[in-house]
């Protein structure tokens, strides 16, 4: 099990000054990543409103790019009444996001307790589409990660590491010099109690800046992880897996190794709606990208219903750059 904290520890002064000294280079990012408490802890906190799931479990898997809007977000999500949501890309202490702690706010308002863990300690305020919402000079905590929301209590959480070397430190690794930070890509694991036993939910985020055989070692990594955890457990993983990144022209989603990886390991993909899962956002108003990046996948359930939510407010806005992805199952029978 990972240890639970109510509250993650800041970077201090000193550790910040050690990060902007430092050598950009992944052997020096390994020692800051190890050096830095809030990395290898996860912060929980809401408040169930039931004891355990019943037969079926209704979930959604939604990247919300920075969560610029918590309450609306909420209030989407609301519309689906999932039984567990798996975000990514959650501020919390951001000066983008008004120093908000994204997710707390959006788990509140939906009745939920949830799981937050940090993938990266962001050290600037982000691109220029960003700063254009910040409120202040300077990040209060800098947090950005991914959390597992439930409407019942989790009776265990694991944080699973997938890199530590810095892909977004090192320039050598194709680091963007205006999005500077210390972290790497993780996924989140949970255990929830149901009236058939535990079923096991896994929120990630994969890496965009790299291409296919890296993604298919992240999730090599976070197949094994799973199975130390929740050995025999139904499982449900859902997240931006960022597939089709970084593939040479004329290749896309359907070229990425991890879906035979985790096929072999008996997971099933049929819980993934058919279509892209991109739009054009507030902060990534790129009007040609259309991608399939999100997904979710279970093995030892029955896919009952999928689809995909829009991410637009009732005005039209987008609340993110990424569709919600969504299922509903059922344990398979044993």
């Amino acid at each position: 099990m990972t240890r639970v904290v109510a509250a993650l520890p800041p970077v201090t002064a000193g550790q910040r000054a050690a990060i902007l000294a430092a050598p950009r280079d992944a052997g020096s990012h390994r020692a800051l990543l190890a050096d830095l408490p809030a990395m290898h802890l996860v912060q929980a906190g809401g408040a169930p409103s039931a004891d355990r799931l019943g037969d079926r479990v209704k979930m959604v898997a939604w990247n919300v790019e920075r969560c610029l809007f918590p309450e609306e977000s909420a209030r989407h999500l609301a519309a689906l009444s999932p039984d567990v949501v798996l975000l990514s890309e959650m501020d919390h202490g951001m000066a983008r996001t008004a120093q908000r702690h994204t997710t707390e706010e959006v788990a509140k308002a939906l009745g939920m307790t949830y799981a937050f863990a940090v993938e990266f300690h962001e050290l600037g305020l982000g691109g220029a589409t960003e700063r254009a919402y910040c409120t202040d000079a300077a990040n209060a905590l800098g947090w950005h990660g991914n959390a597992v929301l439930s409407r019942v209590p989790m009776s265990g959480v694991r944080l699973i590491r997938l890199d530590d070397h810095g892909h977004w430190f090192d320039p050598a690794g194709g680091a963007d010099p205006d999005q500077p930070r210390v972290g790497g890509r993780l996924a989140l694991a949970a255990i929830l109690p149901s009236v058939r036993g535990g079923v096991c939910v896994v929120s990630t985020h994969l890496e965009s800046n790299s291409g296919a055989a890296h993604r298919d070692g992240q999730m090599s990594r976070l197949l094994g992880a799973v199975d130390e955890f929740a050995p025999g457990l139904p499982v449900l993983i859902g997240g931006d897996l960022n597939t089709g990144n970084h593939l040479p022209d004329g290749r896309d989603w359907r070229d990425e190794t991890l879906f035979a990886r985790a096929e072999r390991r008996g997971y099933d993909w049929s819980f993934s709606a058919e279509g892209p899962t991109t739009r054009p956002s507030l902060l990534t108003p790129h009007p040609d990208r259309v991608m399939r990046l999100d997904w979710i996948a279970g093995r030892g359930l029955t896919c009952l219903d999928r689809g995909t939510l829009a991410s637009l407010d009732p005005g039209g806005r987008p609340l993110s750059d990424h569709d919600a992805v969504w299922c509903a199952a059922e344990p398979a029978p044993r």
